[in-house]
């Protein structure tokens, strides 16, 4: 995981819940904005997956912001802010690793076959004879 936060900006304002007198006076929600496109730590190709798998949540300015409200101190909620957005660029460059496709085994289509078969029996045994 790259650490990018050197360019992140921050914009606080007032948190709703818990808090009491706290709530009303202190700007304790945290609000962390990155320029994707701006940034030196991702190249081209990085940036592109970045942008195709967070679209939605990228503004038309080209920034991704992630709030954090959790906590009743700014600090820590600038801390989860920041970890919020680097686990989020982390997941959106993750790709999986392709698929193979493999024929089935000798003795898997054997093992397949006789329950099959025994399946089919059971089934006959079922029907009533005169």
């Amino acid at each position: 995981m790259k650490d990018f936060s050197s360019e992140l900006s921050f914009k606080t304002a007032r948190s709703s819940g818990a808090g009491g007198q706290n709530v009303n006076k202190v700007e304790t929600m945290v609000t962390a904005r990155w320029a994707v496109w701006d940034s030196r730590f991702f190249s081209e190709d990085e940036k592109k997956l970045i942008f195709t798998k967070l679209k939605n949540k990228i503004s038309a300015e080209g920034y991704l912001q992630v709030s954090a409200q959790e906590s009743r101190s700014q600090l820590d909620n600038k801390e989860r802010a920041i970890q919020k957005l680097l686990e989020l660029v982390d997941k959106a460059l993750f790709v999986p690793q392709k698929r193979f496709k493999t024929k089935p085994t000798k003795s898997s289509k054997e093992k397949r076959l006789n329950q099959k078969k025994q399946h089919s029996e059971k089934k006959e045994n079922r029907k009533f004879r005169m």
